[in-house]
């Protein structure tokens, strides 16, 4: 079993189409040195994006069922992970003045196949991995669901390792009306392994 502290990076992609489409029903474009950062491309409704919070910090938990030495296993992993907060306002015809997505956190599980070579001792050894799962996101607005693929690798030295990894997240809101965006949070970890 290794248990993990996670420091995230969280990057937002086609941020002007999920979720600024959803919202607003037409196409949205980046704006180029004006105050708005997005506008749509009638130029009816300007977007603001006043925070995007980009670090956050979770815990992880990965169990091998079939044990784990030299080579390729199973691996069933649990995470809790935070969304970014984000806050928006709108100017100009919209469903809404402003959005926030505040205290937001992801409950994921996720089962995948962990390749180690594991020196025994304080040796180091190094391990690789990739994950596919689901989660449940709840905070404010609401609630959701999220769908991930996530991959990595790492190196380690006894029971202590650190680990950097990639993943893919689609997450869908359904308040304050049904909506997606897409995360892509660069993970590193300090392991425990035991």
């Amino acid at each position: 079993m290794t248990v993990s502290y996670d420091w995230h990076y969280t990057q937002s992609l086609h941020f002007a189409k999920f979720p600024l489409e959803d919202f607003l029903g037409v196409d949205v474009a980046s704006t180029q040195a004006n105050a708005y950062e997005y506008r749509t491309r009638d130029d009816t409704t300007l977007i603001d994006v006043l925070e995007f919070s980009h670090r956050q910090q979770g815990l992880t938990a990965t169990i091998y069922p079939l044990g784990m030495n030299v080579g390729p296993t199973l691996a069933l992993r649990g995470s809790i992970e935070p969304l970014p907060q984000i806050r928006l306002a709108f100017v100009g015809p919209a469903p809404f003045g402003s959005y926030s997505l505040t205290d937001t956190r992801s409950f994921d599980a996720s089962i995948g196949v962990y390749v180690a070579d594991r020196s025994p001792g304080w040796g180091l050894g190094s391990h690789a991995f990739a994950f596919g799962g689901i989660g449940k996101i709840t905070g404010n607005p609401g609630g959701g669901r999220r769908y991930f693929a996530e991959g990595g690798g790492g190196v380690s030295s006894g029971p202590f390792g650190v680990d950097l990894s990639v993943k893919f997240a689609w997450n869908r809101l359904v308040e304050p009306m049904e909506h997606r965006f897409l995360t892509v949070p660069i993970t590193l970890r300090g392991t425990l392994t035991f």
